[in-house]
């Protein structure tokens, strides 16, 4: 796809320094754009670069005020940073703007496709299944029987939902990602031998949720795992049977949240954490990373460590642990001098 620096300016409601009619099919680093690129300045910083670059266009603050020539077009604008993302989001929407059904692929008859969907190449598509209006479903996407796909909603490649999941709308789940698998539920008989627990459950997305690339969502063994509006999940996350996760809480990777545990509102959860289950997590807790948590966190906690202390107490164990030698040491000597006044006193 190629833009010209007019249709840019338009888009972000700009001003033109140069030729408008140049042309930009790629976007780059300031410090390492070429011919046909699109860059932007916003850090002063790599103000330098803007002379030397040979990029095509550039997108800088109105102002800006250029010391000495400049190849690149540029596109004056009041924000140059909100203007590059609001044109990556633009660019985006194009290049993932697909409609219409790829072949091969297997539909069911009793399936309910909305319009202008998009199903790729070696899609498989179960019975029942409701797939509503401008939703994409990207080559080799399995859905199962009796699944629910808001509108607008986006599938990657290879993603596999299970049977009976609800999506909500806008919703965008990333290569890999499994949903509805089988819970880890397995009861011991008298002999110590298991036997596997059956997962009859589903899981419920709702609307605005996005799944990163690798994660997995459990199915609920009774009832729903239930994923709400607004989270935001990192790649490789395992969330467990009949989790909850509530609003707008956003989790990095490789986070694990076993079963039944209620995670609150608006949290932000650090990578590598580990939360045992049937805990009940408040709203506005920040876990820093790689904590472990196995007690009830309330309202607005800030912890850290494992197991994990308040944010303040963790920090200030840390500096008694790094001294930790050095105390040991002077415990040493303290030691010493008392067992050397023991035996004065004892002659």
């Amino acid at each position: 796809m190629k833009f010209t620096a007019q249709q840019i300016s338009e888009i972000l409601h700009g001003e033109i320094k140069g030729n408008p009619l140049v042309e930009v099919y790629k976007l780059s680093k300031i410090e390492e754009g070429g011919k046909g690129s699109l860059t932007f300045l916003s850090n002063p910083k790599y103000t330098s670069f803007l002379y030397s670059t040979n990029a095509s266009i550039a997108i800088v603050n109105k102002t800006f005020v250029p010391e000495k020539d400049i190849n690149a077009t540029l596109i004056m604008v009041e924000d140059s940073y909100k203007a590059f993302s609001k044109l990556l989001e633009f660019y985006n929407q194009v290049k993932l703007n697909k409609t219409g059904i790829e072949r091969p692929n297997f539909i069911s008859d009793s399936a309910k496709l909305g319009k202008e969907v998009y199903i790729g190449a070696f899609a498989y598509i179960g019975n029942n299944v409701v797939i509503e209006d401008y939703v994409k479903i990207y080559p080799n996407v399995f859905i199962g029987d009796n699944v629910t796909i808001g509108e607008g909603s986006m599938l990657f490649a290879g993603s596999k939902i299970n049977s009976e999941t609800v999506i909500g709308k806008h919703c965008v789940i990333h290569p890999g990602v499994i949903v509805g698998c089988d819970g880890f539920g397995f009861a011991p008989d008298s002999n110590g031998v298991y036997s596997k627990i059956p997962q009859t459950g589903n899981v419920i997305l709702e609307d605005n949720v996005e799944i990163g690339s690798g994660s997995t969502i459990d199915r609920a063994t009774l009832g729903s795992t239930i994923i709400r509006k607004g989270v935001k999940l990192d790649n490789q996350i395992q969330i467990a049977h009949n989790v909850e996760i509530d609003e707008n809480t956003v989790i990095a990777a490789q986070t694990g949240i076993a079963g039944s545990s209620k995670i609150g509102k608006n949290c932000k959860i650090g990578g590598q954490v580990g939360i045992v289950g049937h805990l009940k997590i408040g709203d506005n807790v920040s876990i820093q990373a790689q904590s472990g948590i196995g007690r009830n966190l309330k309202d607005n906690e800030v912890v850290q460590g494992s197991p994990a202390l308040p944010y303040a107490d963790y920090n200030k164990s840390y500096v008694h642990f790094k001294n930790l030698s050095k105390l040991m040491d002077r415990i040493d000597e303290l030691e010493k001098m008392l067992n050397a006044q023991k035996e004065i006193n004892e002659q």
